[in-house]
């Protein structure tokens, strides 16, 4: 089985919301390796002595034992306009290292940034993110997401922003639109466009 990923943002050399990536972490070992009693990531991570304040990716590769812990110097995308893609058939239940499919997808992007997939008439994630967004009082994330990212899980726990269910045809009555995830600071995360050409 492919090796599984939590991507945990490193700021002022302090792990960011770490009790939702421990959360997910155990949760695919009990499920998907049987495996019983938690292991706690702070136990596991070493932060390298030359790491500064600056914002890092620490990448931790698994299966049932951690493998390999990285550090990145972390560089935001560029990302501005998604385009609709409808995948029907895709299962992205748990954050595999392995993203060829996304690659694969991202070929079918058209001239915007990224994509933003529709799965059986329901909008759920970026290729890289989950989504929300705002009606003008609140923001809002699809309830059928592929992937229950840990800002999302961490915004709703805080009612930062609530779920429902999205269609495809309700994304233009948004006013705004932004991914999250674990990297990305809900507050200042630019703002994206939706591209509606394949529809």
């Amino acid at each position: 089985m492919y090796r599984l990923l939590e991507s945990i943002k490193l700021k002022n050399r302090q792990l960011q919301h770490i009790e939702w990536h421990n959360k997910r972490f155990n949760e695919a070992r009990h499920q998907l390796f049987g495996m019983h009693g938690d292991i706690d990531l702070l136990d596991v991570i070493e932060i390298p002595e030359h790491l500064t304040n600056e914002v890092y990716k620490c990448r931790v590769l698994y299966r049932k034992d951690v493998e390999v812990v990285d550090f990145q110097p972390y560089l935001p995308r560029d990302v501005k306009t998604l385009q609709l893609l409808e995948v029907n058939d895709i299962d992205y239940s748990f954050k595999f290292e392995d993203r060829q499919l996304f690659q694969s997808l991202m070929n079918l992007k058209g001239q915007a940034d990224d994509i933003l997939i529709v799965k059986n008439g329901f909008i759920t994630d970026t290729s890289y993110s989950n989504i929300v967004f705002f009606d003008g009082e609140k923001w809002i994330t699809p309830d059928t997401y592929l992937l229950n990212g840990t800002q999302r899980q961490y915004l709703l726990r805080k009612k930062i922003i609530t779920e429902a269910k999205i269609r495809k045809e309700d994304v233009k009555n948004f006013q705004l639109a932004k991914p999250i995830n674990a990297m990305l600071d809900f507050k200042t995360t630019p703002f994206v466009s939706i591209i509606y050409s394949q529809f």
